[in-house]
């Protein structure tokens, strides 16, 4: 209902909106292509359970016949031959029934089989678009965050050379300084247009992990995002998120349907037990003025027919096909189990990496964090000595450069650790 919501708003509101990560998680869980065709395969695969349990169900048909005969015929009653037309009319119905075949049941189990991986497949395809949408989340964060940092320097930068500008007019600083500060100045805007590059193509590599087609969305952090804690001393931390993750659950299945295509394979080995009934009845009229005919009513009662059939085959050899298409299966059974090794070869990889980076992220934020203030007081301290002409412009723009820095530094670095905990909560999903 909450996702509902929130599309609904977003298609009634087509102009400029902030998403933060929450919402683009939960509109492309529920709108991107990937997403939809799963759950679109999910229904193929009812419909699939349907079809093949109505296998076991018999088939019913009827018809009517309705024919003219000219020409010359042998009189049954004279025997003699002569010319006899006669229209023909035939009224049938038939059911056919397969009261044994073991490939119909198998079928059914398939399917089912077919249902559940289809149903693994859907939640894969959500956590695949989730978590390319927290990477270029992040990536388009950061990438924000330096563009920023860049505009900021720029700002007092020019604010620094009109100050500097006056205090050249009045002798208190030498005119070389504005030169320095107008040179760093030069660098600092070819790097602004860099960064702006890529902020831009951050941006739109987001809406792509979206699957929005128009730039009618910005992307802001939440406020309140604070920096959560995991635990991953526990033994089995690492074997948990691998047996609920839904690549690996996928495979599983796959190699169960691979396991019962071994046995549909195998089922043409197997004898089947076919029975039918049918029932007719006809209407045959003379055309030739000279003979009579029984009424209809009369004859669609004198000539009915019912039959009812039974039949049993049993294959014998069948030119090696069936032998070959169980070794076949089989030999895709072991390139299931080769698939499921590498995909816990690259769940383990991925867990691993995300484990390793979230650690290393924590600890930086937390040296960052914690020389801050010593960042920030020396920049406030330079600044002073600079007013006070203690100081020249171009050391006075390193340190000012080095403050921003620390500042982009400790934003990025809080934005790594919030991004490994986001991931580490799509790969948590389930447990």
């Amino acid at each position: 209902m909450k996702n509902f919501i929130f599309i609904f708003f977003v298609g009634l509101f087509p102009a400029q909106q902030s998403w933060n990560l929450q919402q683009c998680l939960d509109y492309a869980a529920a709108n991107h292509p990937l997403v939809k065709q799963a759950t679109v395969n999910i229904k193929k695969n009812d419909h699939q359970i349907a079809a093949s349990k109505g296998m076991l169900l018999p088939s019913v048909e009827a018809g009517v016949d309705h024919s003219y005969s000219f020409g010359s015929s042998i009189n049954q009653s004279s025997n003699q031959r002569e010319v006899l037309n006669t229209q023909y009319d035939q009224l049938k119905a038939q059911a056919n029934i397969e009261l044994f075949n073991w490939r119909n049941y198998v079928t059914i189990s398939l399917s089912k089989l077919n249902k559940e991986t289809s149903s693994y497949r859907l939640k894969k395809a959500q956590n695949d678009v989730k978590l390319n949408v927290i990477q270029n989340f992040f990536s388009y964060q950061n990438s924000k965050s330096w563009l920023n940092v860049l505009e900021t320097q720029i700002s007092g930068m020019e604010e620094q050379i009109k100050r500097t500008e006056k205090e050249v007019e009045i002798g208190s600083r030498s005119k070389s300084d504005i030169y320095d500060i107008k040179a760093n100045l030069g660098t600092l805007q070819e790097q602004w247009v860099t960064a702006k590059n890529q902020r831009d193509l951050a941006k739109i590599n987001l809406l792509n992990a979206l699957a929005v087609t128009q730039d009618s969305v910005d992307f802001v952090m939440n406020n309140e995002s604070a920096l959560a804690e995991e635990d991953f001393d526990y033994s089995d931390f690492t074997k948990r998120l691998l047996e609920n993750n839904p690549a690996y659950q996928t495979v599983l299945a796959e190699i169960k349907a691979q396991e019962k295509m071994v046995n549909l394979a195998a089922s043409a080995y197997f004898p089947t037990l076919n029975g039918s009934y049918s029932w007719s009845t006809f209407y045959n009229k003379s055309l030739n003025n000279n003979v009579s005919t029984i009424s209809f009513s009369d004859q669609l009662t004198q000539n009915k027919n019912q039959s009812v059939f039974f039949g049993l085959t049993i294959p014998i050899f069948n030119k090696l096909q069936v032998k070959n298409n169980v070794e076949v299966a089989k030999l895709n059974v072991i390139n299931s189990t080769y698939d499921k090794e590498l995909i816990v070869n690259n769940l383990i990889q991925t867990i691993n990496s995300i484990k390793a980076q979230f650690l290393n992220a924590q600890e930086k934020y937390g040296l960052l964090e914690s020389n801050f203030e010593n960042q920030k007081l020396s920049f406030q301290k330079s600044e002073e000595k600079y007013k006070e002409g203690l100081m020249d412009a171009y050391t006075f723009f390193v340190v000012r450069n080095n403050w921003l820095q620390a500042n982009y530094n400790l934003i990025s670095s809080k934005n790594d650790v919030i991004q490994q905990t986001e991931l580490l909560k799509v790969l948590k999903t389930g447990l």
